[in-house]
Formats: structure tokens, sequence, C-alpha cells
């Protein structure tokens, strides 16, 4: 797949709720996930790793107010999309989270996610 398909299936399958699957389908093996500069956990390496910290984020969600994407940005191997969700999480506290992720592909597969987001609140 070109990058163009890439972006376009995850954004499918994010926009259908199939995070996941879009991991499973897209992402290569050794695959890297960078979160924002000031996250404790930092980088993800590998696919099965990625899919583990994606269920862990998923438990600590009480209740999904809302969740969008946009159409991707696509130049040459990267990626950019902007992702939005309302969440309440099980301690009941309610955030509007919103960042920009950067994805590299190499041969139809993506093989590095990278978010930027603010971690406090305004």
């Amino acid at each position: 797949m070109t990058t163009q398909e890439v972006a376009n299936r995850l954004v499918d399958l994010c926009r259908m709720g199939q995070n996941d699957a879009a991991v499973v389908e897209l992402y290569a093996q050794d695959a890297v996930s960078i979160e924002a500069a000031d996250s404790p956990d930092k980088i993800t390496k590998g696919i099965d790793n990625i899919r583990k910290k994606g269920d862990v984020l998923r438990q600590t969600i009480k209740e999904y107010h809302g969740a969008s994407i946009s159409e991707p940005l696509v130049a040459g191997a990267y990626f950019s999309v902007q992702m939005a969700m309302e969440v309440t999480f099980n301690n009941g506290h309610r955030v509007n989270m919103q960042e920009v992720c950067v994805y590299k592909v190499k041969k139809g597969k993506i093989v590095e996610e990278q978010f930027f987001y603010d971690t406090e609140s305004e």
C-alpha cells in the first residue's frame, strides 16, 4: 500500500472505533510509538507492546463522550492526522483530549507513530 492508502485505511478504521484492528492490520511488527515529551512511558517498541499500551488506556476510560479524526495530510513517507476524544476516566475526571499524530510508512506498513499533545489542563 502507498502512504496515502495506509493513511486512508487508518482513518477509516479509527472512525469505526477499530483502533486495535488498525494496529494489527497496518503496523510493522517492529513499529515504534513515541508519546509526548513529558509522558512517563515515552517510547514503546513492537506491535505487541503498542497493542498493550492501547489496552491499558482503554481500561482507564469509564465513558466515551465523543471522538473524531481528521482527514490525513500526506507528505512522502509521512502522514499526519488530528485526533480528538472527550472521555471520563475511571477516577471521574472528564477531559477533552486533542493531539496531532504523525506516522511514518515503509513498505506499506506504519513503522513509527509520534503524538503531540499537552498533558496539562488549560
